[in-house]
């Protein structure tokens, strides 16, 4: 998952300091003493002063960089000269480069840092930021001159990105109601805001149930079947809870997926499914249920207003997929395949417990348990087998010397760099052939309070060279759980694959070669951003990375090629669960958001929504609406959740350009998708990109095979 973020505002007098999880308050009297609005400092054009921020410098950040940057659109808006791309759409690219360094130190803090003094501030800004936004977009000036960039002959003589920019401002001015009337501009930017405080409020319950509830474990016994990794992670994060002699299961997926897959404890199992099934849906003051139907109301308000049937008309005005319809469509075409599968792989292990002598239905939270012990029956493989050779630190160097590889990239550590966290480590990024310094990716890989679940990654810079430029800086994070101290992580072959797709995403950010900062790599359509992240899942897989760094943390040695068949082999097993549990969320964010104005309880839609198209009873959605980030967080994926399917059949299809060519690692497949879709950005249609790489449109035949949705089930052994 990738996070962007649109602009932002504001002034507090006590500031605390995040160090270790630890707070201290220190007074900050002088606005020359505000280290997140100066230019960044320090060599590659400046890194973010993590070491300087202190909370109560956010709110008069804001407020310095927002009137700075609204003076700036100002002075655009009231140029007497005629205008051009120079004085009108150029100028805006220029505009407002303090309040994006506070954005990101930010956002940073958001999804990192937060605590209850954070939370506060963030609920007073967001509003204030939605406000901000409005203010530019509904600038009649200011549109005025866009417009006649856009609309004028002249467009016709700029270069190919300076079009493709032109009509990006254009499309964002008139989505964001700039060419409503003013009544129905006062009421937009009313909605916006209330759209941002309850995107915080929603945010900030999830983070609440994440970091506040967590399975307790007393008796040693009940952790009978586990994996000696994970009860040590449990025995640390007990002990970070002030549990001295218990352990504890967090209330996040990196910790749940192995609990239930390998717990023998079926109540337990059930109860931690429950725990983490439940993030925002147990009827207390963390509940968004409301906040659900609140956010869908106004959604449908705004989408009407800008003269849209439904917000996911809206929605996908601009994205590949460009209707509702064509997305369903997709989504329909794999739905009943996936489920047919589902039901296949639900009898076999309903077939195993009977074997084992369980009298029981197979349920949701038995379904990684049966699953595991299906794929030992039917592959000789266990998941503990693979474990030991999943080192993260030796995953990360296989990451980069696939990107070396593929892109020829180098990866030098820098410990000079000022980090938000003693966890964090940096990386330099060099082009082998000029050794010229290509920019710079921070690894944020533990799990804490304070930050949000899941695996993601941020642009905290983009890529551009309009006036001298800047190189990207990127980071990845993720949540996995630190073991015994001096022990290596060890993580899941599935944590793997996120591991390497995460990195997509931050391969795209340093890839970026454009003029324009609103154009950089990854700032393109959401059901397009995934292509690049998908993609980069299979070279995870290839021998050269299994062999060279899948390696056994006691031992040294290599993942057995016998082991590696057996993952092989095995590729698609479990592809209907994997597929039914993505898609029946994306399902639901679809249809939720084609309801228009229909009042919608979230409980009860959810539930008939399931009922109706068929969701087996063995699985839940991967994310239940109560803690549905990618969607009600902000707007980024609402009704976009479909674009992991749509980017899959994209990087499945982009795959096999590579394998008719030779292999996974052909230079010059490689290069034309660097070129064409990496370096590219956002400054051509993803459509027209994806043709120059491939020579066409991308078939879904790829996608189906590789969910193993055209075979059928292999025998038990």
């Amino acid at each position: 998952m990738q996070i962007l973020k649109y602009l932002g505002s504001m002034a507090l007098a006590v500031c605390v300091v995040a160090c270790d999880n630890k707070t201290t308050t220190k007074t900050v009297n002088n606005e020359s003493d505000n280290f997140l609005v100066k230019p960044w400092e320090g060599s590659y054009g400046g890194v973010p002063p993590f070491d300087k921020v202190t909370l109560d410098q956010f709110k008069p950040a804001f407020e310095i960089a927002m009137n700075e940057k609204l003076g700036e659109i100002n002075a655009i808006a009231d140029n007497t000269a005629a205008p051009d791309f120079e004085n009108t759409i150029a100028a805006l690219e220029r505009a407002g480069k303090s309040l994006d360094r506070v954005l990101t130190v930010f956002y940073i803090w958001s999804n990192n840092m937060s605590d209850t003094t954070f939370q506060k501030i963030e609920s007073e800004i967001n509003p204030k930021l939605a406000a901000f936004n409005d203010k530019i977009v509904q600038n009649e000036k200011l549109f005025a001159r866009v417009k006649a960039v856009y609309e004028s002959d002249a467009l016709k003589q700029l270069t190919p990105e300076q079009q493709r920019l032109a009509w990006f401002d254009y499309t964002r001015f008139v989505h964001s109601g700039a060419q409503l009337d003013a009544t129905a501009k006062a009421r937009l930017a009313s909605i916006n805001q209330e759209l941002a405080e309850l995107f915080t409020k929603f945010s900030q319950h999830v983070l609440a149930d994440e970091s506040n509830i967590y399975l307790t474990i007393s008796k040693k016994e009940d952790l009978a079947g586990l994996p000696q990794n994970l009860v040590d992670a449990a025995k640390e994060y007990a002990l970070s809870k002030n549990l001295n002699d218990a352990w504890a299961i967090a209330n996040t997926r990196s910790s749940i997926d192995p609990f239930l897959t390998f717990s023998t404890n079926r109540a337990l199992r059930e109860k931690a499914w429950k725990m983490f099934k439940n993030r925002g849906d147990n009827g207390d003051a963390n509940d968004n249920k409301a906040v659900i139907a609140a956010i869908l109301q106004l959604r449908a308000e705004r989408a009407a207003l800008l003269g849209f049937k439904t917000h996911a008309h809206l929605m996908l005005d601009d994205k590949m997929a460009k209707t509702p319809e064509r997305a369903m469509e997709l989504m329909e075409a794999v739905w009943k395949p996936a489920v047919a599968r589902a039901k296949e792989e639900v009898a076999d292990m309903q077939r195993l417990a009977k074997k084992e002598g369980a009298s029981i239905t197979i349920e949701p939270w038995d379904y990684s348990y049966y699953a595991e012990k299906v794929r030992k029956e039917r592959y000789d493989l266990d998941q503990n087998e693979l474990k030991p050779y999943m080192q993260l630190e030796k995953l990360r160097e296989g990451m980069f010397w696939v990107a070396g590889e593929l892109f020829g990239f180098s990866f030098v550590p820098v410990d000079s760099i000022p980090v938000y966290h003693p966890d964090i480590k940096v990386w330099e990024v060099r082009n082998k052939a000029d050794n010229k310094v290509v920019g710079l990716w921070y690894f944020d890989p533990y799990a804490r309070n304070g930050k949000r679940s899941g695996a993601w990654m941020n642009n905290y810079r983009g890529q551009y060279t309009l006036d001298g430029g800047a190189i990207p800086i990127v980071s990845n994070n993720s949540n996995f759980i630190k073991g015994k101290p001096g022990e290596p992580v060890l993580i899941s072959y599935d944590d793997a694959k996120t591991l390497f797709h995460e990195f997509g995403h931050a391969l795209h950010g340093l890839s970026s070669n454009v003029t324009y900062p609103s154009l950089q790599s990854p700032n393109v359509a959401s059901d397009y951003v995934e292509f690049p992240s998908q993609l980069m899942e299979h070279w995870f897989t290839t021998p050269e990375v299994l062999n060279a760094y899948a390696l056994h943390y006691q031992t040294g040695k290599p993942i057995p090629k016998e082991l590696i068949d057996k993952v092989y082999n095995s590729r698609t097993f479990n592809s209907g669960y994997a597929t039914v549990e993505y898609l029946s969320a994306a399902i639901v964010d679809m249809k939720l958001h084609l309801e228009g104005s229909k009042k919608i309880d979230a409980a009860a839609y959810e539930r008939e929504t399931l009922a109706a198209i068929g969701m087996p009873s063995a699985i839940a959605m991967r994310h239940r609406l109560p803690q549905f980030l990618h969607v009600f967080s902000d707007d980024g994926y609402s009704a976009g959740y479909y674009s992991y399917l749509w980017s899959e059949v994209i990087s499945a299809d982009a795959y096999q350009a590579f394998v008719e060519a030779g292999g996974p690692y052909d230079k010059g497949i490689s290069k034309k998708y660097f070129t064409y879709v990496l370096a590219a950005g956002n400054t051509i249609d993803p459509a027209e990109a994806y043709r120059l790489f491939r020579g066409r449109d991308p078939k879904i035949d790829e996608l189906m095979e590789e969910r193993g949705l055209t075979q059928k089930l292999p025998a038990a052994r």
